[in-house]
């Protein structure tokens, strides 16, 4: 008896010890996330192996969504260190990362990136609004006063001075941050602000803030299934080469992969503007969003090289106005912000936004 008593208090205290130690067994960083944030990260991880000698960071693309459901699955050696993201944690995602045991995250906010509409460097120019956009490619619209399933197959159909084309534009899947930001930024923005006048007698109908947020969530989010909008998964390479190979096709990605291809791609103007560096960091560019990556602060102890690696990222080397991620377009944050993040960063502090 004294002997499996013995042989179950081992047990149990490597059990306690396995606990304790989430992610000893690992030699290397593991990051998932944003096929949009994946550059900057890979940029860092080369310079990180380089400075200290260590194993460079296993990266893996798999969209935010996707980042964070893999990040939020638990503690310990399987699951990912950071997951990369080009929207902002969500509460639902919060909440199942606590439900997880994963409690004590840090959020950093690394800059911002540009969402780039872009087509072949030899396509014909073109200029278009939000609700354009809106109207070729929600899976409804707006049609003599109803709600219906999206009719427009040319650009020439939702405006005359359009070009005559079908419209054809490659977009990432719904796992990624990337179709997140582009609905909240471009959908979401024509229904709430009322930009088209069924939208703007809703807005008028509904009073209630509450109810209105509901509908337009509700029936403004959705892209369209019927051939005109097409997934192209999570690498953004592969909606370059769909352009460069089709000069009347649209893209949609970071600012970064067009500030990389801009020997084969030019951006479709929104509204008059361009996106840049200048244009995204001013406001001038609609549409534009922040990026982060999010720590597991649990496996800081336990992973070589973790604590480094986020150093790296948010040194002055990296993020700063004369960065490495500046040259491969990373839009900086302002000083004093920058700061901030580095800090917060560092020293693991907690993120606060969904306990307040």
């Amino acid at each position: 008896m004294k002997r499996i008593a013995t042989a179950t208090l081992i047990v149990a205290t490597g059990a306690a010890i396995a606990t304790a130690t989430p992610a000893l067994a690992r030699d290397h960083l593991k990051i998932v996330g944003s096929s949009t944030v994946y550059p900057f990260a890979q940029a860092v991880a080369e310079e990180f192996a380089q400075k200290t000698g260590k194993k460079p960071p296993v990266l893996e693309s798999t969209g935010s969504g996707g980042g964070m459901k893999l990040f939020c699955a638990g503690i310990g050696e399987k699951h990912p260190d950071i997951t990369n993201a080009s929207r902002a944690m969500k509460k639902s995602e919060w909440e199942r990362c606590q439900k997880n045991g994963v409690k004590n995250i840090t959020e950093v906010k690394v800059g911002y990136d540009g969402l780039s509409v872009a087509h072949s460097r030899k396509a014909v120019e073109l200029d278009l609004t939000k609700q354009q956009l809106y109207l070729a490619l929600a899976k409804e619209v707006p049609v003599n006063g109803k709600l219906v399933p999206n009719p427009y197959k040319t650009w020439k159909q939702i405006d005359p001075k359009l070009p005559d084309q079908p419209i054809r534009v490659y977009g990432p899947p719904p796992t990624s941050g990337t179709r997140d930001a582009f609905v909240e930024l471009v959908f979401h923005k024509v229904c709430k602000k009322g930009m088209l006048p069924f939208w703007k007698a809703k807005k008028e109908e509904v009073k209630d803030k509450k109810a209105f947020k509901k509908l337009y969530k509700e029936r403004c989010s959705a892209m369209r299934t019927d051939g005109p909008f097409i997934e192209a998964g999570e690498n953004d390479n592969v909606i370059v080469q769909k352009l460069t190979a089709d000069e009347q096709a649209l893209g949609i990605f970071g600012y970064s992969f067009l500030y990389e291809n801009e020997d084969k791609l030019k951006p479709v103007l929104i509204s008059g503007v361009a996106p840049s560096l200048e244009t995204i960091a001013s406001g001038k560019y609609g549409i534009s969003r922040p990026l982060f990556f999010y720590v597991k602060n649990a496996h800081r102890k336990f992973v070589p090289g973790m604590n480094e690696y986020i150093a790296e990222f948010v040194s002055e080397d990296a993020f700063g106005p004369d960065g490495y991620l500046a040259e491969r377009g990373l839009v900086v944050l302002p000083d004093a912000e920058r700061e901030k993040v580095r800090k917060a960063a560092i020293n693991a502090e907690p993120m606060k936004r969904f306990t307040n």
